[in-house]
């Protein structure tokens, strides 16, 4: 399933763009989320799920009042039932627009940032500035265990449901794999990324499990909404009590992203983040 072109009229993706230096949030480009999540199955006001996209963005810096550079890590959380979801490019020349713009406080940093991010998610979000030596932004391993070492044969590099089965015996546990990749719908560059599956239900046969995320290999589509792919088709061949999948994708021009979607009462475990982001 690629993305709908007409949700994209208009975006800085896959064009060339001047990077300004002087705040401006009409840089931002918001994507309906509807548009992508009809195919899936999922009506607008009725999601089957919870969840949030959270994106860290490595090149933030801006002015003091006196002129001096600040630099930050800006952790930015979407909730997953904002209308929009926000264009990744737009974002970053957006946050460009930081560099040498004069703010007082970074406490006016954040208030601007939640302002115009919400606007264009069409929801509140949480922002939260750190230390680029912060604690939280080590490196750290997905929880579970890795099914990537597992003998297979693969020929099919689509997503195909079919592929997930589920035995009689029912269990609690966390998987994970290391080999997610998708490709940008409008630009094709390959997104690079892994994803843990905590579940509470039937057994997932891992073979089939496996060889269905590698499926994702030629697919395009945004980071989210692969995501959400991934929990519908979860749900649909496997009916668990309880499901979280969270996508944690490599870095790309200062932000990386890390979507999850879980049933209610299901938290990811935050803060996360691996050596590839």
């Amino acid at each position: 399933m690629a993305h709908r072109p007409d949700t994209l009229t208009g975006a800085p993706l896959g064009r060339e763009s001047a990077y300004p230096e002087r705040y401006d949030p009409g840089l931002l480009f918001a994507i309906p989320r509807a548009a992508n999540r009809a195919p899936l199955g999922i009506a607008a006001g009725d999601l089957p799920f919870v969840g949030e996209d959270e994106w860290h963005a490595f090149e933030l810096s801006w002015l003091d009042a006196r002129g001096k550079p600040v630099v930050a890590v800006a952790r930015f959380r979407l909730p997953a039932d904002s209308p929009n979801l926000i264009e990744s490019k737009s974002w970053k020349l957006y946050l460009n627009g930081f560099n040498q713009t004069r703010f007082d406080s970074r406490e006016r940093v954040v208030a601007t940032l939640r302002r115009d991010l919400g606007d264009a998610a069409g929801r509140p979000i949480s922002v939260d500035l750190l230390a680029v030596d912060d604690a939280e932004l080590a490196p750290r391993a997905l929880p579970g265990e890795c099914i990537d070492g597992l003998d297979i044969a693969v020929d099919d590099y689509t997503p195909n449901a079919d592929l997930l089965r589920a035995g009689p015996d029912s269990v609690a546990e966390t998987l994970h794999s290391h080999l997610l990749k998708s490709n940008c719908p409008v630009t094709g560059q390959p997104d690079w990324g892994s994803v843990l599956i905590r579940y509470r239900g039937p057994r997932l046969d891992r073979e089939g499990l496996l060889r269905y995320l590698i499926g994702f290999r030629q697919h395009q589509d945004f980071h989210e909404h692969c995501v959400e792919h991934i929990f519908t088709d979860l749900m649909e061949r496997a009916s668990p009590e309880r499901l979280l999948v969270m996508a944690r994708y490599v870095r790309r021009g200062g932000l990386d992203i890390s979507p999850w979607r879980a049933t209610p009462c299901e938290t990811p475990p935050l803060p996360l983040r691996l050596a590839r982001q």
